[in-house]
């Protein structure tokens, strides 16, 4: 039988908690940035307000909220294709608790196609997935707490002071504003692990029909 699942179904499992904080842990030891319930819930708000903003229905908001809260499960498998992992991991959830297989396949799409390195905004919702999951850069996402044994995405993630996601539903503009401590992190820095990502979020805002902008330290680089 079918369910008309919610986000707060997907919190409330234990199967998914359980995925979703081991495969943290896996990545912490790792090296790794944050990647837990934190992530996941900032993703999913960015998620929902980038849909609302920008017209889309309940039903596809929500849907993008529940690939935003499943989109790292694969962490628990192994990081190298977790976007893989996750999409088939998620269908097994997801299918657990009833969803219809056709919402089945628009979460499996966006979760399997939200990295950048094998990723591309295959529908709406990996759309916005793209973009909320990117546009999380901030210094509390760092774990390492030696400054001196960064690597450069300590140093990048650390440099950001404040990270916001500005959505203009009428001029259809999806805007990453970044305030970065050049002292921590030289702006190239940024661009050197991180232009790939700025690109699929260009990719990703054009197939909702927007704009995409990066401003970093108030001036606009994309």
């Amino acid at each position: 039988m079918s369910n008309i699942l919610t986000v707060s179904d997907i919190m409330r499992d234990p199967e998914v908690d359980a995925f979703v904080r081991q495969g943290n842990e896996y990545l912490g030891s790792m090296g790794y940035t944050e990647h837990g319930l934190r992530h996941l819930k900032v993703v999913a708000d960015r998620g929902r307000h980038i849909m609302t903003e920008l017209g889309f229905s309940q039903r596809e908001i929500e849907l993008t909220c529940i690939a935003a809260y499943l989109h790292d499960v694969g962490n628990v498998i192994n990081r190298v294709g977790h976007s893989q992992s996750g999409a088939i991991l998620a269908f097994h959830i997801l299918n657990r608790l009833g969803m219809p297989l056709n919402e089945i396949a628009i979460v499996m799409g966006a979760i399997g196609n939200h990295d950048e390195s094998v990723g591309t905004p295959v529908n709406s919702v990996a759309a916005a997935l793209i973009l909320a999951d990117k546009s999380d850069v901030h210094r509390r996402r760092v774990r390492n707490q030696d400054a001196a044994t960064f690597d450069i995405h300590d140093r990048v993630n650390y440099a950001v002071e404040e990270s916001h996601l500005q959505v203009d539903g009428k001029q259809r503009t999806v805007t990453m504003e970044l305030t970065i401590d050049i002292k921590i992190c030289p702006v190239m820095e940024y661009f050197e692990i991180f232009l790939t990502r700025m690109l699929l979020c260009r990719r990703a805002a054009e197939f909702l029909q927007a704009t995409f902008g990066l401003i970093i330290n108030e001036a606009r680089l994309l």
